[in-house]
This record gives C-alpha cells, sequence and structure tokens, in this order.
C-alpha cells in the first residue's frame, strides 16, 4: 500500500493506493506542521484516525509533501514519527512546494509555484530542478498574504480602530474578540497561524467591500513584489497557485497579476488529487 499525503498546517490529506494505482481509501487528519507542532502532537493526530490505524502495517510506502519541511530538523522530526508508526514503510518527506509543482506544471515548461494558504511559499522550476530564493522565517515574519497574514491583520485593525464600524462590529459577532480569548490561542494554544487563519473566512464573505478589497491587494501586491518578482523572467513565464487563499480569492489575484505584468497559470484548491496522477505516472513508467 502507498500513501500520498498533502499536509498543511490546518488539515492533511491521505491517499491510499494499491501496487497497481487503484485507490483504496482517502481520509483526512490535522495539520502535521513539523515546524510549529511537538512530535508528540503529531503522534496523536495520526493515531486518532481510524483507517490510518487500521492499515499502518500494511503501508509500504509514504511520500508525504508538507508545511513546515522546508528545513532539515523538522522534517527529520517528522520522518522519524512516521517511521516510527509505519514500521514496513519507505518514508520520503519534501516540503509541500513540491507538491504544488507536480500538481500544477506541465513536464519541462519553467514557471512560477506559490503556495497560497494557511502560509504561503514560492518557488521557481526550470521544468526539472526547482530554485527558491527566499527561505521561509515561518508565520511571525513572513507569509505575505496567507490565511494567518490576513488574520492577523484584521486583528491589528480590529485593535487599531482601523476597520470600518459597521464591519468591525459584524467580526466581533462572528468571532469572540477579547483580548483574553486572542492572547490565549496565539501565545498558549498549539498552531498559533492556524488560529489567525480563521479570519479569512471572514475577509472572503465580506471581500467585496472597500476595506476587504483593499487588504486583499496589499497583501496580494507584498507576497508578488516579495516573492515572485524575485526572479528575472517572472514576467515572461507563467505563475501557478496552489491553496484555499488563491482559489477563493482568483479574481482579486489575477487583476492583480495583470496590474504587475505577470502571467497566471493554473489555480487550484488543493494538490492532493495532482499528486496522485503524478505519482501513478511514475509508478507507470517505472514498470
Amino acid at each position: 500500500m502507498i500513501l500520498i499525503v498533502d499536509s498543511g498546517s490546518t488539515k492533511t490529506d491521505w491517499i491510499a493506493l494499491n501496487e497497481e494505482g487503484k485507490q483504496l481509501f482517502q481520509t483526512q487528519t490535522l495539520g502535521l506542521n513539523p515546524a510549529v507542532l511537538s512530535s508528540e502532537i503529531i503522534k496523536e493526530r495520526i493515531i486518532n484516525n481510524f483507517e490510518l490505524y487500521q492499515n499502518r502495517d500494511k503501508v509500504s510506502k509514504v511520500f508525504f509533501y508538507g508545511a513546515g519541511c522546508g528545513t532539515p530538523k523538522p522534517s527529520l522530526m517528522l520522518k522519524e514519527v512516521f517511521e516510527d508508526y509505519f514500521k514496513n514503510a519507505d518514508i520520503d518527506v519534501k516540503e509541500d512546494t513540491y507538491a504544488a509543482i507536480y500538481s500544477s506544471t506541465i513536464p519541462g515548461e519553467k514557471s512560477i509555484v506559490c503556495i497560497l494558504g494557511t502560509g504561503s511559499n514560492c518557488t521557481y522550476f526550470d521544468g526539472k530542478d526547482i530554485e527558491q530564493r527566499v527561505v521561509s522565517l515561518g508565520y511571525i515574519i513572513m507569509d505575505d498574504c496567507s490565511g494567518n497574514y490576513f488574520g492577523r491583520q484584521l486583528l491589528r485593525d480590529y485593535y487599531f480602530n482601523k476597520i470600518p464600524k459597521e464591519m468591525a462590529d459584524k467580526l466581533s459577532n462572528t468571532y469572540d474578540l477579547t483580548a483574553d480569548y486572542i492572547k490565549r490561542n496565539l501565545y498558549k494554544e498549539p498552531n498559533p497561524n492556524t488560529y489567525l487563519a480563521t479570519f479569512a473566512k471572514f475577509l472572503i464573505q465580506n471581500k467585496n467591500q472597500e476595506y476587504c478589497q483593499d487588504l486583499i491587494k496589499k497583501g496580494m501586491r507584498l507576497f508578488l513584489n516579495n516573492q515572485v518578482m524575485q526572479y528575472e523572467d517572472a514576467q515572461q513565464v507563467p505563475t501557478h497557485f496552489i491553496g484555499s487563499i488563491a482559489f477563493y480569492l482568483q479574481d482579486e489575484l489575477k487583476e492583480v497579476l495583470a496590474e504587475m505584468g505577470l502571467k497566471c497559470g493554473n489555480i487550484s484548491r488543493r494538490p492532493i488529487e495532482g499528486l496522485v496522477k503524478y505519482h501513478m505516472e511514475l509508478a507507470t513508467k517505472a514498470a
């Protein structure tokens, strides 16, 4: 049994295939970001899934693509957790950028591939190899145009009285905005980046309001200038996007891309289906 896994900070998609590429089951767990979670929490999130627990000894290979796996230490920690749980399996851990590349690009085509979900990232793909100009320092410092970026900005603007009153009232009626509750989620609970990203839903639902339009496009311009424009041929190659922020705000994204002279490529919410296709093609070639 082969497991193909696409993990963000919020949720993780799992698809199990047999050796012929037939899907056996599909399931979901909470996010497994090793950069913000302990090995104990990651183990607990896997163990609590009945299908994974029931099939753990049947798994021979795990292809894991995840947020927080861009540096050696967290990747190694996650690999050790998986090796302990799937005892008969070969474990391959890659950062989520690879999932975005494998699921959205045309083989041999030069392109820029971006992730805009709970977090954000950007990579150049020359058709064969990848080049990443910016090493992510995580949600506190980076992650422009991500769900947690927009949550952080909404909270700041609310507390600095920068949100129009009618919208501020609507926000406070939707979320618990008491200072103690916010600080507990940011500084005492696991996954503060995921907590911040919950506010992105409000932004998406109210995206036609002038305040929201300004905030959305500001975040997009920051991301494109800080990440995509790092590459000299950014305006000559397509830029692909994976993630819920890109998917639900694609009208605004296409507008800002055109404004900056950038070519919009594929936009999809989740890469898991593309990953399955990629691995099935690899298996066919190997056979």
